[in-house]
Formats: structure tokens, sequence, C-alpha cells
């Protein structure tokens, strides 16, 4: 459906045709410093904008460039807006339009990454590609610089959490005319390749300006991408041409060691393929890695194991908060032989005492597998996953109970799995309200808390818990200090729950006994 553009015929001022003018040119400026735009692509680039405005020739460019965003897009699409180019609620399309127009073209960036990988190097190779998507504003840097973040200490295993404000909620009025537009099933779904320049709608983001390097990946055609929300440094994700679910085989393994030859600074990690355990697209197969900053990788051995079939791999159970084997060795064989016995057996394990069932009407086990390489060795992650329910657990004997879906309630995959938090942004104005109880002095109106419209109802539990605890007559600075300590002990506590073997006595018992059952002792 054509975007709506209702031109204003009236003569505009004269100072600020020249301004939007100047802006434009300035704009192509931009991008021949900072997106590598050549000098011929930056004139064919500088008459598309001309013609997108209106316009029939250009001004000189200002002789500084203004700051990004707030400088030189904002007062673009204002323009925009003001003089009927584009609507208020399509300004994002809008812009990323023009980005688009002036972003080198996707040959143009496979060809300049492929000469830098072989001449400088992946590492170089990859910053240039995430150059490319932050400068073009796909990676919005403004938008994901609003997210709260820290680090939260504990002698288990550090873990980072995010307040996540970079995706702002949508108004009612936004919500009601997105479910009226008519849904073109195309693209797919947000990863398929077709997203290549597609120009957006209200109800799908603009993908004008993201840029993608093509992969093989066990001999299939896969293609990498950075992601537009970066959980965490340089947050890549690798993608399947093919649109097809999400699946966990030998073949994942051999595909994320292929990865992390071609990009041995980066790790690569795949979502398990079962709902709760798995990532919020299960329609696509997908993987996502980064630099190796995620929290689990930190952490040493809590036991050694070995096998007389993989004499060339180390195995242990890592020190961490859910239940991970690690595997590393040098002849990749060995260690994809070991994960592949490892996936099979778990595949099938039960253990009652430990409430894991492999199976009832559907498989229930699975991994979340996460490679890496380190000193030339191969290392492979499995995290131990279990999706089922019962009636005393129905969102998974293995997922945050309730009483913590206050803080987080989505299914924890593989970056949360790993020890980076993504909360959601409706915590800022929500712990700042409950700081506010803890710091006034006043005996809060429970009944009024407890009330379903109320946006604080959902912790209402949480409030009683510490207004009993710490009073009213907190310094705000103390109050927000309580709450931090309560969010970070909830993260803790909800990596706890899904671990399938606990760290106790017991539970540690049967990991070793589930190892055991793939011949793997203890060194």
């Amino acid at each position: 459906m054509p975007r709506t553009k209702k031109i204003v015929t009236e003569s505009l001022p004269e100072t600020d045709v020249k301004q939007i003018k100047a802006l434009l040119s300035t704009l192509v400026e931009y991008a021949k410093k900072k997106l590598y735009l050549s000098r011929y692509d930056g004139v064919y680039a500088l008459n598309r904008l001309l013609s997108l405005f209106r316009f029939d020739s250009p001004e000189e460019p200002l002789p500084d460039i203004p700051d990004f965003q707030t400088g030189l897009l904002d007062p673009l699409v204002d323009y925009a807006v003001k003089n009927g180019l584009t609507t208020d609620e399509e300004r994002l399309l809008f812009e990323t339009e023009m980005m688009g127009l002036v972003t080198p073209s996707e040959g143009e960036v496979i060809a300049r990454f492929d000469q830098t990988c072989s001449m400088e190097g992946a590492p170089r190779a990859t910053q240039y590609l995430n150059e490319i998507s932050v400068n073009s504003n796909y990676i919005r840097m403004a938008d994901i610089n609003k997210n709260i973040r820290w680090t939260a200490n504990f002698p288990e295993g550090n873990l980072c959490v995010t307040i996540n404000l970079s995706k702002p909620e949508k108004s009612n009025a936004e919500v009601a005319r997105q479910k009226s537009l008519p849904q073109t099933g195309y693209p797919k779904c947000m990863l398929c390749l077709e997203n290549l320049g597609f120009r957006g709608s209200l109800t799908h983001p603009a993908r004008e300006t993201i840029r993608i390097i093509p992969l093989f990946l066990n001999d299939e055609a896969w293609f990498m991408q950075f992601s537009p929300y970066v959980y965490f440094d340089e947050h890549v994700i690798a993608v399947s041409e093919t649109h097809h679910p999400m699946q966990i085989t030998d073949e994942t393994f051999v595909r994320l060691m292929d990865f992390t030859e071609m990009f041995p600074h980066y790790f690569l990690g795949s979502n398990a393929d079962l709902p709760i355990v798995g990532g919020s697209i299960l329609s696509h197969e997908h993987y996502q890695g980064g630099k190796k900053v995620l929290p689990m990788f930190s952490r040493p051995a809590r036991k050694n194991f070995a096998s007389k079939k993989y004499p060339s791999v180390s195995i242990a159970t890592l020190d961490w908060y859910n239940s991970v084997i690690r595997l590393t060795g040098r002849i990749r064989d060995e260690v994809q032989a070991a994960a592949h016995d490892i996936l099979a057996a778990w595949r099938s394990y039960s253990d009652e005492s430990q409430h894991v069932i492999a199976k009832t009407d559907q498989p229930h086990n699975t991994v979340t597998p996460i490679a890496t390489m380190e000193n030339d060795n191969y290392v492979l992650y499995m995290i131990l996953r279990n999706n089922r329910t019962d009636e005393l657990h129905p969102y998974g004997i293995f997922h945050p109970t309730e009483d913590m879906h206050n803080i987080k309630k989505e299914g924890i995959g593989l970056i949360e799995a790993m020890g980076t938090f993504i909360l959601p942004g409706r915590l800022q104005k929500e712990l700042s309200a409950i700081a506010k109880i803890l710091s006034d002095g006043n005996t809060p109106d429970f009944r009024s808390l407890s009330e379903e419209n109320n946006p604080l109802s959902k912790h209402f539990d949480m409030i009683i818990q510490m207004v009993n605890e710490f009073g009213t007559s907190l310094s705000t600075k103390e109050a927000r200090s309580k709450i931090i300590d309560r969010v970070n002990t909830t993260c803790q506590k909800i990596l706890e729950c899904t671990a399938v073997f606990k760290n106790t006595e017991d539970g540690q018992k049967a990991f070793e006994k589930f190892l055991n059952s793939v011949e793997i002792t203890l060194a």
C-alpha cells in the first residue's frame, strides 16, 4: 500500500528551502565520511534526495556537519512532515528512506567487506560492517543509549542487566491503526532475506539501511547482519536464507563451528528449538553472537570430566547458575562427536527425581549451544534445557515462578541464559514509583496498589515485602539501591530456575549421573 504524501503546493519561505537543501547536501557529505560513500554515488544520492523532497537543485553543504540526529536528520524529517512529504506517524519510515539513499549499496558493502577481510582480517571487516550499521542509523544509537544498564555482582557469577528503553511503547491509537492495516505476509518474518531494502510499514520496520554479508555454513546459504537492538557488544545475527523453523541437530554444531572458524573473535550460539526455553522467533532458523563479553564466558569449571571415546576433548560442567557442559579440544571432529552423543542422550533422558521427563505427548529436552574459539581450541557450551509444565508450574517447571513475573515473564533464551538480562522498559517508571513509596514517609494505600488497573499491581507482593523490611523513610538513594538489589536477586533466582540439575549436592550428583550415561566420567 503506497504511503500517503499530501504535497503542499503553496510557496515556502526561501530561507527554509535553502536551509533544507543545504542539509541534504550535508547529509551526502556525512555519508562520504561515515559510510564510505563514493564521490559518484554521492552525486547520484544527492539527486535522489532532491527528488524525494521535490527540489530541482541543491545548495552548498554546511561548513561543519551538525549532530547526526538532532542537527541533521530531525530537521529534515520535521520539514517533510510539515510540508506533506510524509506523516508524523511515518517519520521513522521516511528517515530510513533518506538514509537508504545515502548508504552504499548491498553489493558495494559486500565487496568492501570481503576485501577488508582478506587484506586486514576478520575483526576489521566486522568492525567495518558495524560502522555502516551504526552510521546509517540502522542501529539507532540515540535510542540504544537510552537503555539503563548495570552489573549485578555475585560470587556465583556476575550478571549484566538492561532495562530496554530503545523500543518505545506504542499509543492505543497506533495499536488500533496497525490492527486495521492489511497484512501482506511479505516478508514472512523480521529475519527473512526479503527484508533487504524493504521500505517498511506501520507494522513492519523499514530495512532500507540494513546491509548483510552472505555466508556458507554447513554448505548452506546463510547471511550475517548486526542486530538493531545491540544487547551486547557487536551483537551479530546469522540467518538462514531459507525460512524454516529453529531446530537443534548435529548440523547446528557444524554451522556454529564454521562461523567461529571464519570469525574467531566472535562467539555464536543458538536459541533452543522449543517454546518457553527458546527465543522470541522460533519460525526462522537463526543464531546470535558477537564479542565474548557475556558473563558465562568468565566462569571456571565446577568439575572436570573425560571420555575414552574422545580422548582429545576436555569436558567440564561449568560453575554457573544453570546446567552447562563445556567441551574444549583442538580436533573439531571429536568435539562435534561428543556434542552429538550428549545431545542424543539428553533428548531421551529422564530423571524424575529432578523433575526431568524427556517426553510426554511432545518432546521436552533440548539444548542451547554456544560455540567459540579460544587459543586455537574449539569450545562448545551446551546448556541443558527442559520445557515441561505441570499444574504447579503452568509457565514451565524450569521457568521463573510467578512471583518473579513482575520483573521478567518472557522466555529465558540464549542471551539471558548466559547472564545478560533484557528487562522490559515499563520497569523504569514502575521501579521509580516503588522507590517513592519507600522514601515518602507515608503508609502506602495497599488497597489501591492491589487494583488490577494500577500499573504497580503486578509488584504488589514485592512492595509489601519491601515496606515490611525497610519501611517508607529511606532516602531516595537508599530506596533505589534496595530496589536494584531486589531486581538483581530476582535475576539470579530466574537463572537458578532454568537449571535442570540444581546447584545442590543432590542436583550435581544427578548431573554427573547423566554424563556417566554418555560414558563421560570424572577426570
